[in-house]
């Protein structure tokens, strides 16, 4: 299901924004997997492909630029002399700021620079549509509201919308207003340190988006073994069917357990949670990393994960531990055998496969798994340490 998250339109009389609702079907509210803003699609993967450009006179904010990547530098009549001391240093893009243009080396226009500071001035960049393939906003007081409404005018154009920013911290409310954000921003910074924050969260919006690969494994035991603390994460966004969290007892697999999204004659659906597992299991991080689930806190960034193996980050709002039942659930795949523990509960699913048909897999409640049914892993090559992929031999028991 794709709900339109929202609809805006340019009129004489200025913008009018207009916020669609979701719905609930099927426990899901809206499919996180694509949004469509004034008519126009984009997926979750095509939003993490960000330029960045660099405004700055410190050489080691440059150096720290290069390598991270990013080649494209802003520089402004004082600071014009940088761009030859800097091009014979590094192979750079010089861009000069002149007239509220921003000129290449053989003053071409690339792009031109609208500054808002008020309504009415939010409605002269409006206007800019179409004059450069760039339209740089320079939001002076305020941030959110402006990126938004800029954000969904520029949808149906084919003018790039960036966005100058101060800060990694507020390049990343640019690059997420209303989901798609910006299509860049424009780093104004001398500290080296914002250029490591910014490349850090932008590699891990791309790893986050990458897809995971799911096998499936077929079951050889399901045992009731005792009383154990059990996690319940509760996430900050609502997870829609065939969505979950990636959980195991050792590095080397990890279950695609589903969250309380499902319709139950019992319970609520609750779409926010995901029951994940004892304190002791590892679960799936944003930026390629795991935690033990009793390490998880309100921000912690998880990696949600559906059937298809499509993953996004999502936060933490809470986590809940309990004393509760649990069971053994041990699978066997490519010849070797894997284990999760979980609570023993009829809310608690696994994914039992990828229907393509629906494009949201089908689950299984953990008390009606037998052996000869069939999970969806993903199975790890390398082990662990602190959370961190190393090479090393571990032997599983």
């Amino acid at each position: 299901m794709q709900v339109s998250v929202a609809a805006w339109s340019i009129s004489t009389l200025g913008m009018m924004a207009m916020m669609g609702s979701g719905s609930y079907k099927g426990g899901s509210r809206y499919d996180n997997t694509s949004v469509v803003i004034s008519g126009k699609m984009r997926t979750a993967e095509e939003a993490t492909k960000k330029a960045v450009w660099v405004w700055t006179k410190n050489k080691d904010v440059m150096t720290a630029s290069v390598e991270g990547g990013w080649t494209t530098f802003v520089f402004t009549p004082d600071t014009k002399e940088l761009a030859n001391q800097w091009t014979s240093i590094a192979r750079i893009r010089p861009l000069y700021l002149e007239g509220g243009q921003f000129l290449d080396n053989e003053k071409k226009k690339v792009a031109v620079l609208g500054q808002v500071d008020t309504g009415e001035e939010q409605q002269n960049l409006a206007a800019l549509l179409g004059q450069a393939e760039v339209v740089v906003m320079d939001a002076l007081d305020w941030q959110v509201i402006p990126a938004e409404n800029m954000v969904a005018a520029f949808q149906d154009s084919n003018t790039a919308l960036y966005a100058t920013a101060s800060s990694a911290s507020d390049a990343q409310v640019y690059l997420e207003a209303l989901e798609m954000g910006t299509d860049g921003v424009v780093l104004h910074t001398d500290d080296p340190l914002e250029v490591f924050s910014l490349k850090a969260y932008l590699d891990k919006r791309r790893e986050a988006n990458t897809a995971v690969k799911l096998v499936e494994a077929v079951v050889t035991r399901v045992e009731a073994v005792g009383m154990g603390d059990r996690v319940c994460v509760d996430l900050c966004n609502l997870l829609r069917p065939g969505e979950g969290l990636l959980v195991g007892s050792f590095a080397r697999a990890f279950f695609l357990v589903h969250s309380e999204c499902l319709e139950s004659s019992y319970v609520a659906s609750r779409p926010f949670r995901v029951n994940a597992g004892p304190v002791h299991a590892y679960v799936s991080m944003a930026g390629g990393r795991t935690a033990y689930l009793a390490e998880l806190h309100t921000g912690s960034q998880v990696l949600v994960v559906d059937a298809q193996g499509r993953s996004r980050p999502v936060l933490v709002g809470r986590v809940k531990i309990e004393s509760r039942p649990l069971l053994l659930v041990e699978v066997e795949v490519e010849g070797q055998r894997h284990s999760v523990l979980l609570q023993n509960a009829e809310t608690v699913c696994l994914v039992t496969s990828a229907d393509t048909n629906q494009d949201t897999g089908t689950t299984m409640s953990v008390t009606s798994l037998k052996p000869g049914n069939t999970v969806l892993v993903s199975l790890q090559a390398q082990a662990r340490h602190t959370g961190i992929e190393i090479q090393e031999f571990i032997v599983e028991k």
